[in-house]
């Protein structure tokens, strides 16, 4: 990718490497290396390179790229080869409308993890002023921090088990203006002061299976913290702890939420329903598949307990 020689992928090099020449170059590049969104992967890059937005590659299609563009792409082009992950070589991530800053400390934020907002939300509509809400394993903190955004008068925790994880969701909050606590803990372990007292518990717990590890994409597999990822030997090892620990935790009527992997609602939806939660649903996401599973804690009719 340098004038008149070959650059360091094998690929004809001659003339000038305009915007266009570039995106187009990159393009075929990362689909024959089987990238499922080629083009918006060398676009999003190269926006990094150039502090541009992907309409301005349209309108500065013919500009040639000063050679140390050039060189600061090509880098972050043979890193996306090894696989690491478009949003950490960007170091942001875009959330249920805002950027979230994101390195190997956390896990990428998914699209379909914005529905695990959305069902908290929909959930507590009755205590949109006053809710109390925790939202467990944390990670970059963009949970936590939609749902301050969205309510700001709820008082939110984010927790995690992870010190490093933590210190990127206080960057988050900061850069966002965000009021959440922050809290290490593993699960509900150092929370013990909030007993009886959730109105809302989210999590996005680690749940892929330890058989299931290699097969997982490289960029996944690879690049993203295992600790956020392994769910021993089914990956339900989570939601078992959450279905016997949050009830306890929960305010009377005060819901449970979680995202779940790919077939793993039913079995999750069953846990919570042994465990005595009531009203439990499952939410599918946008490409038709069951992911966000919830329920609630049974309210004790007056005159129901003592005899």
């Amino acid at each position: 990718m340098s004038a008149g020689a070959e650059d360091a992928s094998g690929a004809a090099a001659g003339g000038t490497w305009t915007v266009r020449r570039v995106v187009a170059w990159a393009t075929d590049d990362f689909r024959r290396r089987g990238s499922a969104s080629p083009r918006l992967e060398c676009e999003l890059l190269l926006c990094q390179v150039l502090g541009c937005d992907r309409v301005k590659l349209v309108i500065d299609a013919d500009r040639p790229l000063e050679p140390g563009e050039l060189a600061a792409y090509r880098a972050l082009h043979q890193r996306r080869r090894r696989g690491e992950p478009v949003a950490y070589l960007r170091g942001e991530r875009e959330f249920y409308g805002h950027r979230f800053v994101v390195d190997r400390r956390v896990l990428v934020p998914r699209p379909e993890t914005e529905l695990l907002v959305e069902v908290g939300l929909r959930r507590t509509q009755a205590l949109s002023l006053s809710a109390r809400v925790l939202d467990l394993c944390t990670g970059s903190g963009c949970v936590a921090i939609a749902l301050k955004k969205q309510r700001p008068t709820t008082l939110v925790v984010g927790s995690d088990v992870s010190r490093d994880a933590l210190a990127v969701a206080r960057l988050n909050a900061e850069r966002l203006g965000a009021l959440v606590g922050w809290l290490e803990s593993d699960l509900f372990a150092a929370l013990a002061r909030c007993r009886g007292k959730l109105d809302l518990v989210t999590a996005n717990p680690p749940y892929i299976a330890e058989r299931d590890v290699a097969g997982l994409p490289v960029d996944v597999r690879d690049f993203e913290p295992r600790l956020a990822l392994v769910a021993g030997p089914d990956g339900l090892a989570f939601y078992r702890r959450l279905a016997a620990e949050a009830p306890a935790m929960l305010a009377p009527a005060g819901v449970l939420s979680v995202e779940v992997g790919a077939g793993q609602a039913g079995a999750v939806a069953e846990l919570f329903a042994v465990a005595g939660l009531v009203e439990v649903a499952i939410d599918k996401d946008y490409a038709g598949i069951e992911r966000v599973v919830s329920a609630r804690l049974a309210t004790v009719e007056p005159g129901a307990a003592g005899g």
